[in-house]
């Protein structure tokens, strides 16, 4: 760019979908990480904003169903402001940009501005809401043809415009978006042109989310069912024979953890694997990490250690934590895989395995019992008296390994490759959630996660008291014992330490709730 050249900004109009997140189409990442600027509404999901860069700035302009709505010439106001300042512009926008999300008047405002945009579609819950509660919107046999609805027009516009006695002679499916508070006059309308009240009726709130609800009626009964309900926006209207179908085909209802809020405590960048699983299982994960990975204080020792490779028989990885900066300072001295060629590599499980296999590394030896007994143990079978043992790990960690080798005469040198620290947290937000028993299940993957966890209440107590209801569930014995130390009973411990194997003990505990799974 030429001097006095301005950057020139790009509005990009994106659907940020239904609901699910990971139902975000690969465009509308994209776009997110590029942005400077993201507005998002009430019906986007916020875990969506963590796509955007961390010094993005992000701009509520909230649209309800209910209460008040920001004005529409101040968000376009602002689209068109953060643009002409070089900036680029992310309008996120719940469903479809162009499917009742007043996109087209913002593609407008920007048109007429000369600024460059780009709209990229999303998938709108006018087909997806149904789809989750098992509701196809179209059949071969029962419905060829589907109409989506505004269940609000604009009243600016004077006489509505809907035609009524065509919607309620079609022979196909009816859709309404917006349209829960008008319910009653949609069923007036529609039953005033000769639509029969047995009809099915399904609405669906926050459909393809982890606390969706699905009422099932017909226009003869669904206002009272919707009352008895107490259903409210955002919600799905769906109108025809299809509705039936949804006793055979309700997929997503059915899962094993639907309904269920799993706390996840693991670090920001390793929790992603166990949110995943709990989402395969219907369940909504909520992440709020207890430990930030940061380096050690200095790199010293590590770097006196890696000086002095040849010299150890055995380098011990303790978690997958120790293996990328182990690399990593490896490679600042000049050295690569090539310097371990004489080391024997030792990890604790599978995962660290892993985390060494990405770095073009086979581990000669993985335990069967993936803790520090278990590598006791499996070194103690190899004949580790008199060998040199290396472990690069974490600042504080259990002292039984280092001194149960030596006292099978290893000659043992730990160093410090990192450190877990408590990142900031919104305290009073988790406890909220504890408050109004949103969180049905607590996880902790490491005894540092339940540590610091605890150091966000004001007292044991306090603590006890908030999760009452909730079930706490570890990754293993070593971190259930802290968590018992520390007051939490542990309800949920797999038979393995590993995370597929937590989430598949939540399962088996939320199936049998009163049962402690082990």
């Amino acid at each position: 760019m030429s001097r006095g050249e301005t950057k020139k900004g790009k509005v990009y109009l994106v659907g940020a979908g239904p609901g699910d997140p990971s139902l975000l189409t690969l465009r509308g990442k994209e776009c997110l990480e590029q942005a400077d600027v993201v507005l998002y509404d009430y019906l986007a999901n916020p875990l969506l904003l963590d796509y955007a860069p961390a010094k993005a700035e992000r701009i509520y302009v909230g649209r309800r169903g209910r209460g008040a709505y920001q004005d529409q010439r101040e968000v376009n106001r602002l689209i068109i402001e953060k643009a002409k300042a070089g900036q680029v512009v992310v309008r996120l926008k719940g469903g479809d940009p162009f499917v009742f999300g007043r996109g087209g008047e913002e593609a407008e405002a920007v048109a007429a501005a000369g600024l460059l945009f780009e709209v990229v579609p999303g998938v709108t819950s006018a087909v997806a809401a149904p789809a989750y509660a098992g509701i196809p919107v179209t059949h071969r046999t029962m419905a060829s043809t589907v109409t989506f609805v505004t269940g609000h027009e604009d009243p600016t516009k004077g006489e509505a415009r809907l035609e009524w006695p065509r919607l309620a002679s079609a022979d196909g499916t009816l859709v309404f978006l917006m349209g829960m508070k008008n319910l009653g006059t949609i069923v007036e309308r529609l039953t005033a042109e000769g639509k029969s009240l047995d009809t099915p009726v399904a609405l669906i709130r926050w459909g393809t989310r982890a606390d969706q609800r699905t009422v099932v009626g017909t226009l003869g009964d669904i206002v009272a069912k919707a009352g008895e309900a107490q259903l409210e926006p955002p919600t799905t209207i769906v109108v025809g024979h299809v509705v039936g179908l949804r006793e055979q085909l309700n997929w997503f209802e059915t899962r094993p953890l639907f309904g269920k809020r799993i706390l996840v405590t693991r670090a920001k960048e390793q929790a992603g694997e166990l949110s995943q699983l709990l989402r395969g299982y219907g369940g909504d994960p909520v992440e709020c990490p207890t430990i930030q990975i940061v380096p050690p204080a200095n790199w010293s020792e590590l770097d006196d250690a890696i000086a002095g490779l040849s010299r150890y028989h055995w380098l011990v990885f303790t978690s997958v934590n120790g293996v990328r900066p182990f690399m990593e300072r490896l490679r600042r001295q000049g050295l690569d895989a090539r310097a371990l060629s004489g080391l024997k590599l030792c990890c604790i499980g599978p995962r660290t395995a892993e985390e060494l296999a990405r770095q073009g590394l086979k581990a000669d030896l993985v335990p069967s019992e993936f803790q520090a007994e278990g590598v006791i143990e499996a070194l103690k079978a190899t004949g580790i008296a008199g060998r040199r043992v290396l472990i690069p790990r974490a600042e504080v960690a259990r002292e039984i390994l280092p001194e149960q080798l030596r006292a099978l005469g290893a000659d043992v040198r730990v160093v410090i490759t990192y450190r877990a620290v408590l990142p900031s947290v919104d305290a009073e937000r988790l406890k909220d959630l504890f408050r109004q028993g949103a969180l049905h299940v607590v996880t902790f993957a490491s005894s540092s996660t339940v540590r610091n966890f605890c150091r966000l209440f004001a007292s044991r107590h306090e603590m006890k008291d908030l999760m009452a209801q909730a079930a706490v569930a570890c990754i293993g014995p070593i971190t259930a014992k802290t968590a018992e130390e520390a007051g939490l009973p542990v309800a949920i411990l797999p038979d393995e330490n590993t995370i597929p194997a937590l989430a598949d003990a939540i399962v088996r505990h939320c199936a049998r709730p009163l049962s402690v799974v082990r």
